[in-house]
């Protein structure tokens, strides 16, 4: 499976809330991007930032659907739904996220290419298990670029209360696993999650 993840950015966030109802209400539709499993929507009203992140079985079925995002782009005033600052491609290594998200943590860790499958392993049997344990947790998203040596762990949590709240716990066990896989850490951001939605017509 792979991700694609657009980034946005838009000054006035007082419009998110009609524009995560018209992007749940296309979603629902299932019309609007073909070969598209899961939808999230991730925003950050303080900052005026937002992700959009959509599951695909795979990087080919992403570009066939390049067209598509562009006209929903078009269809979307960019004064609603912000100016697209850069789209990545993510291979998907981990999907687990539950039902009723709230909020998430992005941990963006980078190093050598050869670190991405001890990482994959060490996430799996290190860091899911941790995170379970933590009250509030939700769910995990793993997303790496094998070719640069980069990899994104999206958690999700219950509330952001809930987030907050483990932020010491997620604190230490991020700078373990930097530590154990020779990899430095990128960037830490926090999101709230406003749509995280199975496309309409997938079966699961």
């Amino acid at each position: 499976m792979h991700a694609r993840v657009a980034a946005f950015e838009n000054r006035d966030m007082s419009r998110v809330d009609e524009l995560t109802a018209i992007v749940r209400e296309r979603i629902a539709s299932g019309r609007d991007i073909p070969g598209a499993r899961h939808a999230l929507m991730l925003v950050d009203r303080q900052g005026g930032r937002a992700l959009g992140i959509t599951l695909f079985e795979s990087a080919a079925a992403i570009q066939k659907a390049a067209p598509d995002f562009e006209r929903m782009g078009d269809e979307i005033p960019e004064s609603l739904r912000g100016r697209r600052t850069s789209v990545e491609t993510y291979e998907v290594t981990i999907e687990d996220i539950g039902p009723g998200v709230q909020a998430a943590r992005i941990s963006t860790l980078e190093g050598p290419p050869e670190s991405i499958e001890p990482g994959i392993a060490y996430i799996k049997e290190q860091v899911v298990p941790s995170m379970t344990d933590i009250t509030g947790y939700r769910g995990i998203l793993g997303l790496v670029d094998r070719a640069a040596g980069r990899a994104k762990s999206i958690s999700f949590w219950d509330s952001a209360e809930s987030l907050r709240a483990s932020e010491e716990r997620a604190n230490e066990i991020r700078s373990e696993a930097a530590e154990a896989l020779n990899e430095r850490i990128i960037g830490v951001e926090r999101f709230e999650v406003a749509i995280s939605e199975i496309v309409a017509g997938v079966r699961t």
